[in-house]
């Protein structure tokens, strides 16, 4: 064996002896980031792939003052981004969509109201397209709506939980926005009746 392929030999050792730390650092590396790491991003790590697309936005941009609290609701990014009535506290959460265009509704509305343990009723339309749905469903494990839902003034158009983590991230809803269970219970504790909401 030469010198040259010996030399050649140890660095590539070397370097695959330097690599291997960091590549069995990041596979036993709990599937979780932190809010700081995407601008204040919360939320279970099923996320991940789709938090590259995450951008803090400006509430200015979308309203003339705060009022109660805001919320701009992000269809493109699957995002909602919640401010208090201070902007001091901004949040950042994961979420579901409309599956289709015709499905998203945008414009500007606020919550009306909330409930903790929401009944679901599907529309016409959504009964329409799925005649095995349910005509109502009592709150639990099985309902769509998760644990909290906050209604806005559209008719029919909700923020809600979800007990299906699997469609946080994709355009999986009929037109509401839906977050994970843990995470609309936070934004349902820190939001009032009265909050503006834009969906863009």
């Amino acid at each position: 064996m030469s010198r040259r392929t010996t030399r050649r030999s140890l660095l590539l050792g070397a370097t695959a002896a330097l690599a291997a730390p960091t590549l069995l650092r990041a596979q036993e590396t709990p599937r979780q980031y932190t809010a700081e790491q995407f601008g204040g991003v919360t939320g279970p790590t099923e996320t991940r792939r789709n938090t590259a697309s995450f951008q803090r936005i400006d509430w200015r941009d979308h309203f003339s003052s705060l009022g109660k609290a805001t919320i701009v609701c992000d269809t493109s990014s699957r995002a909602l981004h919640f401010w208090d009535a201070t902007g001091n506290d901004y949040r950042l959460y994961p979420t579901s969509v409309p599956m289709t265009d015709e499905l998203t509704r945008t414009g500007y509305t606020e919550i009306v109201r909330k409930k903790v343990g929401p009944t679901w009723t599907p529309t016409a339309n959504m009964r329409a397209r799925d005649p095995s749905l349910p005509e109502f469903m009592e709150a639990g494990p099985g309902n769509p709506l998760g644990t909290h839902a906050m209604y806005l003034s559209w008719p029919a158009y909700l923020i809600h939980g979800t007990h299906d983590t699997r469609k946080i991230g994709r355009r999986s809803s009929s037109g509401c926005i839906g977050l994970y269970n843990e995470k609309i219970a936070e934004l349902f504790s820190i939001t009032p009746i009265g909050t503006q909401v834009r969906l863009i």
